[in-house]
């Protein structure tokens, strides 16, 4: 008999963009797959149904903590659990997983929860963000208590977690490489032989924690004394408070110091006519999967000395790791492969061994199946 899988995510984008893979291969394996998420477009909806699962709405307040709202979004995923009849839960980010986990322990159905990173809350020093820590570690602490598997993208999360006694020693807990990357879809890429132009691009929502400010006043150091550099970004505005406003990126733009291209569908391909990413965020990320796109495309990387970004670098060989918000560091990292544009092919080669040993998206699907087939065949 079919087992029914419920995955649930606070934005329904990402299930098909970044759990694609992964919906595929469960319903490969034979399992029924329901993918939940808030505010689902048409395209989406499409996608998935391609994909071979169903999508199931609900209601979801993504940033805000309200009561009321929250309690309702508990209710409603009980609800679905129990009218599917599913045998795990799959959540990933911060409220699906303490609202699914709540809502699967009310009705004693298995959970495998993914931390995909911390995100702001445990990156930001603001009184603001030092008590929605408080908050979110007790969500966190009351909600992981009966998960059957808490499932890590790096060590320095689980330790933190194991640190403010989130979660127990005795615990059982695993790490996972990101969510991996399709390596047939973002191909090993052939420079261009001719071209004299060093190209950098970062790709990330637009705001300040991405690093997107930083890489703004590294372009403007540069491109005086580099002409022939390039800095691209590609990425959306951000309805947030530290979002980079338009007039200066317009204004940057018009003047050639960077070259601003908003949201692509294409971005694998884009990338193939580019030569170093950048990500010099210092967002408390999982594994960013900007990251693995540009490792498996096969570019030098330069990023952040962080958790989930450090374990994309083997420094000096594929990149460079800098400290995060640190500019002086960020254009000494571009610098180096402005006077030493050699480098950048075989630094490449080294980005795509790395995605194919260690990110490579069967690898991390067939992790993560062989637990959700451990803990569904106990």
């Amino acid at each position: 008999m079919k087992k029914n899988v419920l995955i649930i995510a606070s934005l329904a984008n990402s299930l098909p963009h970044f759990r694609g893979d992964f919906i595929s291969e469960l319903v490969r394996q034979g399992y029924t797959v329901y993918a939940a998420a808030p505010d689902i477009s048409e395209k989406v909806s499409k996608h998935l149904s391609e994909l071979g699962a169903t999508y199931i709405p609900f209601d979801l307040d993504r940033t805000g903590l309200n009561p009321m709202k929250d309690f309702k979004s508990i209710l409603q995923i009980k609800n679905l659990i129990k009218d599917n009849n599913i045998d795990l839960v799959f959540p990933y980010t911060i409220k699906p997983v303490v609202y699914g986990s709540i809502a699967a322990s009310m009705t004693n159905t298995p959970t495998i929860s993914l931390i995909t990173g911390l995100g702001f809350t445990f990156s930001g020093a603001s009184r603001k963000a030092k008590f929605l820590q408080k908050i979110s570690k007790a969500l966190y602490r009351y909600s992981l208590r009966k998960n059957k598997l808490v499932i890590f993208q790096n060590k320095d999360d689980r330790q933190l977690f194991l640190d403010n006694k989130i979660i127990s020693k005795n615990q059982k807990t695993d790490i996972v490489n990101g969510s991996g990357v399709n390596l047939e879809r973002y191909p090993h890429r052939t420079l261009k032989a001719k071209d004299q132009k060093v190209k950098f691009v970062i790709v990330a929502r637009l705001i300040k924690e991405k690093g997107i400010q930083l890489f703004m006043d590294t372009a403007s150091q540069l491109k005086a004394n580099y002409p022939l550099s390039e800095f691209h970004i590609i990425g959306g505005m951000a309805d947030s408070p530290s979002g980079i406003k338009m007039e200066s990126l317009n204004h940057l733009h018009d003047s050639g110091t960077i070259i601003f291209h908003g949201l692509k569908d294409n971005v694998p391909e884009f990338l193939k006519d580019m030569h170093v990413f950048v990500l010099p965020t210092f967002y408390r990320e999982g594994v960013p999967r900007s990251i693995l796109e540009a490792l498996s495309i096969g570019m030098p990387v330069i990023t952040t000395d962080t958790p989930g970004c450090r374990e994309t670098i083997a420094e000096g060989k594929n990149g460079f790791l800098i400290p995060p918000n640190n500019l002086d560091a960020l254009v000494d990292a571009c610098r180096y492969f402005l006077d030493n544009p050699n480098t950048i092919e075989p630094m490449g080669k080294e980005s795509r061994k790395l995605a194919e040993k260690k990110f490579d998206v069967n690898i991390i699907n067939s992790f993560l199946v062989d637990n959700i087939n451990s803990v569904l065949t106990k």
